[in-house]
């Protein structure tokens, strides 16, 4: 009886576990449901998802020889801040020459509207001659007819006459083509001294170039410049990264991009770091075409045999500036990335327009305002009469680096000569 009424006792315990077991189980499937509706179907995840960045080549615009380095790999450097130095001496020597031949150009600019001022004088001396031929001329005829002049004088007088109109001819001829180079115009305008210009612009850029400044702020990497080597335009020296504009380049595949949108919030995790740092981001926008299409082999489907193979796409979300200054991140390192999809409006491949420049830098701003500066001395010096005004030496120096002061000399030099 006893046995029997055991059975029965653990027949019963055991149908309420299970019981309880199997209310939990459907209780645990319905909250599975509930959290996957409301949730988890609007979470898109990858872990193929990567920091990205600018990397700025400093690049040279010059040949020239390396005497100085001025950062190296995994140094922080700021926007202007020197990175290499070039020898600038035989770019000096190129400004100095541009400097004499502007100088000399003006000069003799100036000996054109002199020659024009001459020129023009010298026709009034010829209209005053042949006024006086022509009156001797009408005097003598009007005698001729008394015999008081003889034929001869009368023939010398007409023929004084002609060639003071020829002289008068030639003098206006002369005028007329010093003028053609001179109307319209004055020193400062005149082509040939634009042309000299430009050329002291050119040298002066040259110079200023000897001197490759940091393009932005950020972490020097992949330097490769080394002292006394001979670089040429275009060849890459170092790289600039700054790590406080990154982003990330998730790779999403083909069949998780339906549901995302521009805008959409990001919530990101970094391997670096682990879960303990959340970053939060927008999806920013979508890559073009999937990874295989840009790739440097790109797949060759109509030919040979064809195996279909799920694609990604990259999806680039930009971070949050304040934690990425909190936590910063390295171009190159492992993300987890989950967006919420809830929000669905709007195209899915929206054409936004371009507004102002996204990225820009300012370090090269001073070369050209510097360069009319020294333009203007020069000019100045040379284009003026007996009181040559005074140049500032600043507008003779082109840029921080140089440190020979001939072209200072050469123009007090002309400033202290008389005309």
């Amino acid at each position: 009886m006893n046995e029997a009424t055991s059975t029965v006792t653990n027949m019963r315990a055991r149908k309420r576990w299970i019981a309880i077991i199997g209310g939990v189980v459907l209780l645990s499937l319905a909250a599975y449901g509930v959290w996957w509706s409301t949730v988890l179907r609007y979470r898109e995840t990858t872990d193929d998802a990567y920091v990205a960045g600018n990397v700025v080549q400093v690049t040279p615009q010059i040949a020239g020889t390396v005497v100085s380095i001025g950062a190296d790999d995994t140094q922080f450097v700021k926007a202007g801040q020197t990175l290499v130095q070039l020898d600038p001496a035989d770019a000096r020597i190129g400004l100095e020459q541009a400097d004499a031949k502007l100088g000399r150009t003006v000069r003799e600019v100036r000996g054109l509207f002199a020659t024009t001022a001459q020129l023009n004088a010298n026709v009034q001396l010829r209209e005053a001659d042949v006024a006086r031929a022509s009156d001797d001329l009408a005097r003598r005829e009007r005698l001729a007819g008394s015999g008081a002049v003889s034929g001869e004088e009368l023939a010398h007088a007409r023929d004084a006459l002609s060639a003071a109109k020829a002289s008068l001819g030639a003098a206006r001829q002369e005028l007329a083509a010093n003028r053609a180079r001179t109307d319209h115009t004055n020193v400062a305008d005149h082509p040939d001294v634009l042309a000299a210009s430009a050329a002291v612009h050119d040298a002066y850029l040259d110079l200023a170039r000897t001197t490759l400044p940091a393009p932005v702020s950020g972490f020097v990497a992949r330097r490769s410049v080394q002292l006394g080597q001979r670089v040429a335009p275009g060849a890459p020296l170092m790289a600039i990264v700054p790590l406080d504009d990154v982003w990330v380049d998730a790779n999403f595949k083909e069949s998780q991009l339906a549901s995302m949108r521009v805008g959409q919030p990001v919530d990101l995790t970094a391997d670096l770091y682990g879960r303990k740092i959340d970053y939060h981001g927008t999806i920013a926008g979508f890559g073009a075409g999937t990874g295989s299409a840009f790739a440097l082999l790109p797949a060759q489907n109509a030919t040979g045999n064809w195996i279909k193979v799920v694609q990604r796409v990259p999806v680039r979300i930009a971070l949050d500036p304040g934690e990425l200054a909190a936590h910063p991140l390295q171009v190159g390192l492992s993300m987890q990335v989950d967006v919420d999809t809830h929000r669905r409006d709007g195209a899915r491949l929206p054409k936004v327009a371009h507004g102002p420049a996204t990225y820009d830098t300012t370090v090269f701003d001073s070369v050209e305002p510097s360069a009319d500066a020294r333009v203007k001395a020069i000019i100045a010096a040379n284009a003026s009469g007996a009181q040559r005004p005074a140049v500032p030496a600043a507008a003779m120096r082109p840029v921080a680096h140089e440190t020979g002061d001939a072209p200072l000399r050469a123009l007090r030099a002309a400033n202290d000569r008389t005309p």
